[in-house]
């Protein structure tokens, strides 16, 4: 183009065009300033390579524009891969990579591989937005070109790539490197345009047809047809079922979310904190992505589909269950990627048959996917226990994929933390026994309502991703030879995966003001602390996260203690009381019920640290053998309770924690026993941490003494957690722990599994049973506990089983 023509046109591309993301951000491009640099773009584009001309003058870059200064060469600074066209005859040729004159002078130069996105659309006719809007896979020619330049000019995207240098490459034949390295950078190119794009989508109704026509869905059809059904019937039938599941991701609407989401995190919180992301996008190039978050509010669902579409990866398609699919709401995250399940379709053979096919083939073809392990949202801010259906799927998914060398899944696990939730009243009120309301477009309404509150900030931390073919190595090693679609270890290596994700979950979490000042404050007898220990307590707990002690990788608060305290202020969750011997913080009931939630969502990282803390409240002074011999058998229940590594050498893990309690100036070591600090202030400290684990050893003694107290094979299991129950709200209400999650059914449902698995207890004719092993253990875990709360326990336990005799007493007198 002649250059009066290319000056003014450039000029019209700085002026009209906003670049959104670039990666890597140009400090970090590892460009060699010794050599030559040769952008190379996927295609020819004019206006690829004049906003990159631009971005590159902006920021300091090597140019884009002019010609390269090497003798024997007039190549131009940014040149295109030449356009792939269809060919008429063999022998045709179809053009060639503009690298073989650079390849044959001697001097070494840098190719810096430039992929340039102009919005981000699936791969999807959609009308007239699919003309205007945004790249995709298809091929785009100068008009259509010219108007998504005109759409899209505040939502563009630059991706570099590492340069490649020539001279690596060669092996003395110039027209063979030339061919070589135009073929890894269109590989480079097209793992790009996967990673940023997604798999190219098929149409929602060609979806559909495919899983009624396919082998699984016809072969069902065809047995329910046997029982007197109409194969007819049944196919419109399985149809509907897919109408009802499958999601209509469409581009309007993910852009629409783009900026209608961005607006309201700006609105509604401080910011949002991304952490271990890198790791994720090198895996979209060539792996299929599985996101695993957390679920603790409905915010997730939109929230990391907004983060991932800001930090230039495919927003996931995501499980949703029918409870959403409602006015207005339902459409809008169907089209925003969601699709729907039935909380439970056990006994409906056919949409399982539809649904298990949709899910593979969404995962067959590559499209990122995201569900919630957990089932449904954590009412008492803990990990729930996974539940085994959509990860069983999601194996047999891959287990037929791998048998025709599909690409490879790795499940990726998410941590949210929240300072503050939108759903703090609705989950109190279920937790104090409330039933859960169902969800209405109204809700929508009520949101709206309470923008202007203030909710702190939101962190996002990816967590160690999973691939399966992996995992599956190490806990099913003869799975490849196993041709079976249900095989026999699946179930077990269900739950050793659901375990497995929601450790990684966990090993991420996030610190930040709202859970530290919950974990000091309601360590407390009276929920108060002085300032000026509080604020000691909030750095001795950063100090201690971020030891070898916990054995995790959590991300910190970046305030300091004196600032998270006044943003727990500022959210309402504490109070600060100015006096004259020094400001107090305490927190009402209503407070540190609301702490409480915020409190488990990191209680597990500090699990161990605070048990090992509470042995010294017993007595004065332990060795580690006695430490390691006391805690190895009270620690497999609570690990599964925290949902934390519980295989670890416990002995290595107590030496690390006493080394570090004895750094922080919490115990002092004599010879081979350790001891509580002389100062006040340690021993203060140091109590603070124990109380953390107080709670569970509590509810833990309580369940054992029910147990033992009614006897071998008296109680089934809903009557032992009724019971142990109905004694934790007692022993909650006497001892200042009104908090409803302190007696949350799910947590002693969650022990007696563990007692189940650790062989203490066992089910015969639906009674549990038990023998000296499970009394062994009750006598070592009151080795533990202080006089004054062995004596507490009886005597509430005692009481309740009064209550429970005094009626057949009655009742039997004449």
């Amino acid at each position: 183009m002649p250059g009066m023509l290319r000056a003014p046109l450039r000029r019209l591309i700085e002026l009209w065009t906003e670049v959104r993301l670039a990666e890597p951000t140009p400090d970090k491009l590892a460009l060699d300033p010794q050599l030559p640099t040769l952008y190379v773009l996927p295609r020819p584009s004019l206006s690829d390579a004049l906003l990159l001309d631009s971005y590159c003058q902006r920021h300091g870059l090597p140019p884009a524009r002019g010609r390269l200064a090497l003798p024997d060469s007039n190549l131009p600074r940014c040149v295109a891969l030449p356009a792939r066209r269809f060919r008429l005859w063999p022998g045709q040729a179809t053009g060639v990579a503009p690298f073989t004159e650079v390849i044959t002078s001697d001097t070494r130069i840098q190719l810096v591989p430039v992929s340039v996105f102009w919005g981000r659309a699936p791969g999807k006719d959609f009308g007239l937005w699919h003309l205007l809007a945004a790249d995709s896979w298809r091929l785009t020619g100068r008009l259509r070109r010219a108007l998504s330049v005109l759409v899209n000019g505040r939502d563009v995207e630059i991706q570099f790539g590492a340069p490649l240098h020539l001279e690596e490459l060669h092996d003395g034949d110039a027209p063979r490197t030339n061919r070589k390295a135009a073929r890894l950078l269109r590989v480079h190119f097209r793992r790009v345009r996967t990673r940023v794009l997604g798999p190219d989508l098929s149409h929602r109704s060609t979806m559909i047809q495919g899983v009624v026509a396919s082998d699984e869905v016809r072969r069902e059809i065809d047995q329910l047809a046997e029982k007197a059904s109409s194969r007819k019937r049944l196919k419109r039938r399985a149809r509907r079922y897919g109408h009802e599941i499958a999601a209509n991701m469409t581009y309007p609407v993910l852009r629409f979310l783009a900026g209608a989401l961005k607006r309201l995190w700006n609105r509604l919180y401080d910011g949002v904190d991304v952490n271990g992301l890198d790791e994720v996008k090198a895996l979209a190039e060539d792996h299929t992505l599985i996101y695993v978050p957390c679920h603790r509010s409905h915010i997730d669902y939109l929230l990391l589909s907004y983060v991932l579409y800001r930090e230039g990866l495919m927003p996931p398609h995501i499980a949703a269950g029918r409870n959403l699919d409602m006015p207005l709401i339902g459409p809008l995250l169907r089209r925003g990627g969601a699709f729907f399940l039935r909380r439970s379709f056990r006994d409906n053979r056919l949409y399982g048959a539809v649904f298990n096919e949709y899910l593979h083939r969404l995962l067959a073809r590559g499209y990122p996917m995201e569900y919630f392990i957990e089932g449904g949202r954590s009412r008492s801010g803990r990990m729930l226990t996974p539940r085994p259906g959509m990860l069983a799927m999601t194996l047999r998914s891959f287990l037929r994929c791998q048998r025709v060398d599909e690409r490879p899944m790795v499940f990726v696990p998410v941590y949210i933390g929240y300072e503050r939730i939108l759903e703090n009243s609705s989950y109190q009120r279920e937790l104090g026994g409330g039933k859960k309301r169902k969800e209405s477009p109204l809700d929508l309404l009520r949101v709206l309502g309470r923008l202007r509150e203030p909710y702190g900030r939101v962190s996002v931390n990816i967590g160690e991703p999973l691939p399966i073919g992996g995992f599956l190595d190490s806990h099913a090693p003869g799975w490849r030879d196993d041709e079976s679609p249900r095989p026999d270890w699946l179930a077990p290596t269900v739950t050793t995966l659901g375990r497995s994700l929601t450790r990684r979950i966990n090993r991420v979490a996030a610190l930040n003001a709202i859970n530290l000042t919950g974990l000091a404050l309601l360590s407390s007898p009276h929920r108060a602390l002085e300032y000026a220990t509080l604020t000691d307590q909030l750095a001795l707990l950063c100090r201690l996260a971020d030891s070898p002690a916990c054995g995790e990788r959590p991300s910190l608060p970046d305030e300091s203690p004196e600032a998270c305290i006044a943003r727990a202020v500022d959210l309402d969750m504490v109070e600060r009381h100015a006096h004259s011997l020094g400001d107090i913080v305490s927190a009402t009931p209503e407070q540190a019920a609301l702490l409480a939630w915020y409190r488990n969502n990191v209680l597990h990282l500090f699990a161990l640290p605070a048990l090992v803390a509470f042995a010294f409240r017993s007595r004065h002074q332990r060795s580690l053998h006695e430490l390691c011999d006391l805690l190895t058998p009270l620690w497999p229940p609570l690990a599964r309770e925290f949902c934390v590594d519980e295989s670890a050498d416990m002995k290595e893990r107590l030496a690390a924690i006493l080394a570090v309690q004895v750094d922080l100036g919490l115990l002092e070591r004599h010879g081979e026993g350790f001891t509580p600090v002389e100062s006040l202030e340690g021993r203060e400290r140091l109590e603070l941490i124990g109380r953390m684990i107080q709670p569970s050893l509590e509810r833990n003694a309580l369940l054992i003494e029910v147990l033992l107290r009614s006897g071998s094979g008296a109680l089934d299991r809903a009557t032992l957690k009724e019971r142990s129950r109905a004694l934790s709200e007692r022993l909650g209400l006497l001892s200042g722990r009104e908090a409803p999650e302190f007696f949350d059914p799910k947590l002693f449902e969650t022990l007696i599994d563990t007692l189940e698995q650790e062989g203490w207890v066992w089910l015969e004719q639906d009674r549990l049973h038990f023998d000296e092993c499970l009394k062994r253990a009750a006598q070592r875990a009151s080795r533990l506990l202080d006089a004054s709360l062995r004596r507490r326990l009886a005597l509430i336990s005692r009481h309740r089983e009064e209550a429970v005799e005094a009626p057949s007493e009655v009742s039997a007198q004449p």
